[in-house]
């Protein structure tokens, strides 16, 4: 959907578990990540691929997360809103975050979020009630416009 709708699209696939790596497209969408999740550890790669690779004057930036909310410690947390609020937010058009509902999660990541980011006016949460509500997630970041 995402590539029908813009024109120049340019995705870039992270997973994570403590570690992250980018990956290609298929395996992205067929790797499931198991336990030890260090969301710092994809957040700092994102940040990265922006320094490295996307200037903020020549390219919209748009990266999505899609979790279940879990992550290792409160001070992994404390290290992804300093990473967001530092290096990353100041660099994109918007930050979508989707917390996918979970009975392995403990669904508290969105609520560190939106406590911290509740002024940012390009950082948006969503919480998505399965699987098939991704793509309504999606829809919904994007008519957030920025």
């Amino acid at each position: 959907w995402l590539r029908r709708q813009y024109k120049g699209l340019e995705s870039r696939y992270i997973i994570h578990d403590a570690v992250a790596r980018e990956v290609d497209r298929d395996t992205f969408f067929h790797t499931r990540e198991s336990g030890g999740t260090m969301i710092s550890s994809a957040y700092k790669l994102c940040a990265k691929m922006i320094e490295d690779e996307y200037p903020p004057d020549q390219w919209n930036i748009y990266p999505f997360h899609f979790s279940d909310g879990d992550n290792w410690s409160v001070d992994d947390t404390v290290t992804c809103i300093e990473l967001l609020r530092s290096q990353i937010l100041p660099r994109v058009d918007q930050f979508a975050y989707g917390q996918v509902e979970s009975p392995y999660g403990s669904g508290q990541f969105i609520k560190d979020l939106d406590e911290h980011f509740d002024s940012a006016d390009n950082l948006v949460t969503s919480e998505i009630k399965g699987k098939e509500a991704i793509m309504d997630s999606i829809k919904d970041f994007l008519g957030k416009g920025r």
